[in-house]
């Protein structure tokens, strides 16, 4: 008890320095933290539901959040490989209206199906990714048939060189985000993949917003050593529909804070499986993931990967088999890594993208539309959105 109250008097000084960014300080505090000590004591853990609260200075009460069970049939949610919403347990915290925390509500082995897509799918062109900057289309057109020998055997060769799939750190589906300018556009657009459009679909009805439309996915993939910068996901032109997080593989310590990042950060736990729904007044509030949790058993998978997906699938199942080969590999991948997937609505119904103004129209510019944009960059340049781009 003695180390655990130190360790949570640790997180209360770093968070109330008079003066210091206490989102930052506390970034840092669990960036370096140490897994199996008391200094993950005041991290929220929502799937086991009778203990999870936090004990330290950003921590709020958890509380129940209720479902919109009838929004989605037992059918549907099937199809996507989900348990009926009936089954689901759902959470808020006091404080953060509009944040719902869905502790895995995968059936069981359905999970397979979304990792692979992950890795074997979702990396293929015509989607973008960080190793385009790098590399050519024709270097970059199948990551997994390059990758999948060197991670079907990686235990038995330990200095060998990284698959292309280990240096995959983003993939960005359907609008196209644009991480030099922060935004959107109409003509950089792919096809978003029917079955996450579909699975995004259900969850979002299920927490009572029917009619949301999958447009955009910004997939991270995280090894043991990667993180997510502080950021708040504004580029959306539609900020009433909600932001999705889905996360599978290894746990990941994720932290929300307020509008400023003079706030206090709450910290929790994200495992394999779960879902995060941030809307209303949690739509634009500041969060990070500084620290991916290495496993427990040593390279070992969550017990919820560890069930195979059913040989036999509904007929009109979104959900593909997945082969033993196929697993293997992504066996091999997620004993090291995290895969989380954030899907958006970038705009509302009969809503346009904004026309770029001309270069006539850019020299037109008062000094005090230059003093706004100047200060708008400026913010940007602070908010990092994925320091492992």
């Amino acid at each position: 008890m003695g180390k655990m109250a130190a360790a949570v008097g640790s997180v209360v000084s770093l968070a109330t320095e008079p003066g210091e960014d206490a989102f930052r300080k506390l970034f840092r505090f669990y960036r370096q933290s140490r897994p199996g000590t008391a200094d993950l004591g005041a991290v929220i853990d929502f799937s086991a539901a009778h203990t999870a609260r936090g004990t330290g200075p950003g921590a709020r009460k958890v509380i129940r959040s209720q479902l919109s069970v009838s929004s989605v049939s037992d059918h549907d949610a099937h199809r996507a490989g989900l348990q009926p919403v009936s089954k689901w347990q759902a959470y808020g915290l006091q404080g953060y209206p509009g944040f719902i925390f869905i502790p895995n509500p995968f059936l069981p082995g359905y999970q397979w199906h979304w990792v692979k897509q992950c890795l074997k799918l979702y990396s293929q062109k015509p989607n973008v990714c960080n190793l385009d900057k790098h590399m050519t289309k024709e270097e970059t057109q199948d990551l997994w048939e390059q990758s999948k020998e060197f991670l079907r055997y990686k235990e038995s060769n330990k200095r060998r060189r990284r698959s292309l799939l280990e240096k995959l750190r983003w993939v960005t589906l359907g609008y196209h985000y644009n991480w030099d300018s922060k935004k959107y556009s109409a003509d950089h657009y792919t096809p978003f993949p029917s079955d996450l459009a579909f699975l995004s679909e259900q969850v979002a009805a299920a927490c009572g917003f029917q009619g949301f439309r999958a447009q955009a996915g910004i997939l991270n993939y995280y090894r043991l050593d990667s993180t997510l910068g502080i950021h708040v996901d504004r580029s959306e032109l539609d900020h009433s529909k909600p932001l999705l997080s889905f996360s599978f593989g290894q746990s990941a310590i994720f932290l929300l804070g307020g509008l400023k990042r003079d706030e206090a950060p709450t910290a929790m736990f994200m495992h394999s499986g779960d879902i995060m729904v941030m809307s209303g007044f949690s739509r634009l509030l500041n969060h990070a993931v500084p620290r991916v949790l290495p496993s427990p058993q040593g390279e070992g998978l969550p017990c919820c990967l560890e069930t195979p997906l059913p040989a036999v699938l509904l007929r009109d199942s979104v959900v593909e088999p997945c082969s033993e080969e196929d697993w293997q590999v992504c066996t091999s991948y997620l004993k090291t890594a995290r895969v989380n997937m954030t899907v958006r609505q970038v705009l509302a119904i009969d809503q346009d993208f904004p026309s770029e103004p001309t270069e006539e129209n850019k020299r037109d510019i008062t000094t005090e539309g230059f003093c706004h944009l100047n200060d708008e960059n400026r913010q940007l340049k602070r908010t990092k959105l994925n320091p492992d781009s």
